[in-house]
């Protein structure tokens, strides 16, 4: 006998993960549209608007500017696919998992990849990268600009002087960054960036906004080898998203209309106003967690990711347990540590839609009953107060419509 399985009926979480974020209201009705074919003339007319908003939100006139259909990973691929031959040299820098997905992915290339390094929850150091590249021959300098797995932040201008010095592109991580940290592809110049459509952009998981300098259109046509990846090749895919619209693979039509409305909230709140949101809110949810008794697992304020703060798990409780009565009693979701921080963390994400003073009061509420229940005594209200204070002491700008 057969098992009935009843109608899909999610829970509504208060998503604080580092990815995905929660969605505005708006970004659902655009994913109930109706479907169109992906080489209808209103589909493709509408790919151009697409491509329109996202040059506007990387701040960029780069021609080639498209959602890769593929999650962030996929961003990390091809770029490093369509830059790197086999035998090139690169740099990357490695403070935390993604970043060290990047070096593994070339060398698979297979690339000759030379780590820069700093222990998880640190900034890597250019003057590292400028040591390691002396005497070389460095096609590019990759690097998270925001490390989810840690809540590391790297100052890109930095970087840009020293990849200059090698001769190397600049090739940007900003899968947690772009919608919620300043970002300026053609003022810092960078060569190849890319992104998730889960955090700061608050859109579905599933694509991966990437934008390439014509530096880089001119290095891909110039290839010895066609690129290791069919799927992940610009090249052909520059014609799909270019004026010649020729068909490479079926987009994920809905997620593509999630991503247009997702990208007119942002522009409409305005991307200095959207932040200023995300940084208020970052600092007074450290100011809460603090208040509580609780270590940041970053401790240099400048090197903090404002999308995703890392905080260290109090020692003799466990942390998964607080993450699943956090889940059960409260509905909020975060995220643990993983790889040589598993089991010592907490990742809090304060991204896009999710990024929200009512989210932030909630948690630290939350957090504080679920402690006192795992043994963990803090003043009664402490975190709650000091959030607040934090915002008294910096008012939000906040725009019309945008989430507060």
């Amino acid at each position: 006998m057969s098992e009935i399985i009843g109608e899909l009926r999610p829970p509504v979480r208060v998503m604080m993960t580092p990815g995905p974020s929660c969605m505005d209201p708006r970004v659902y009705r655009a994913l109930a549209s109706p479907l169109v074919g992906h080489l209808d003339p209103w589909f493709i007319q509408m790919m151009g608007e697409v491509q329109i908003l996202l040059r506007r939100v990387f701040q960029t006139q780069n021609r080639v500017t498209y959602p890769i259909s593929a999650s962030g990973s996929g961003g990390i691929e091809a770029a490093v696919l369509n830059s790197l031959e086999e035998g090139d040299e690169c740099i990357v820098c490695v403070n935390g998992a993604f970043s060290e997905r990047m070096a593994l992915m070339a060398e698979r290339v297979p690339a000759k990849v030379i780590r820069a390094e700093a222990p998880y929850g640190r900034a890597v150091d250019p003057e590292d990268v400028r040591r390691a590249g002396k005497g070389r021959k460095i096609k590019f300098v990759g690097l998270a600009h925001g490390e989810t797995s840690t809540g590391v932040l790297q100052r890109l201008d930095d970087f840009r002087k020293v990849a200059d010095e090698l001769g190397a592109l600049l090739v940007v991580d900003a899968v947690a960054t772009l919608g919620g940290i300043p970002l300026d592809v053609d003022r810092q110049r960078l060569d190849i960036c890319f992104a998730g459509s889960q955090k700061g952009l608050s859109a579905p998981p599933g694509m991966a906004p990437i934008t390439v300098s014509t530096r880089v259109e001119d290095l891909i046509r110039q290839r010895k080898q066609p690129v290791r990846s069919w799927y992940f090749d610009l090249t052909p895919a520059m014609d799909y998203w270019g004026k010649e619209r020729t068909y490479h693979h079926t987009p994920p039509i809905s997620l593509i209309y999630g991503l247009r409305e997702a990208l007119r909230i942002v522009l409409e709140e305005g991307l200095e106003a959207r932040w200023e949101r995300h940084a208020h809110n970052q600092q007074a949810l450290i100011a809460g967690v603090e208040a509580m008794g609780l270590e940041l697992l970053v401790t240099n304020p400048a090197d903090r990711l404002a999308t995703v703060t890392g905080v260290k798990s109090t020692a003799g409780i466990d942390e998964r347990q607080v993450r699943q009565q956090l889940l059960d009693e409260f509905n909020i979701e975060i995220a643990g540590g993983f790889g040589p921080l598993k089991g010592k963390m907490w990742r809090i994400g304060l991204m896009g839609y999710s990024s929200q003073k009512t989210n932030v009061l909630l948690f630290l509420a939350a957090l504080e009953k679920v402690l006192l229940d795992q043994g963990v005594r803090a003043p009664a209200g402490a975190g709650v107060a000091a959030a607040l204070r934090s915002y008294q002491q910096s008012p939000q700008p906040v725009a019309a419509g945008a989430p507060k």
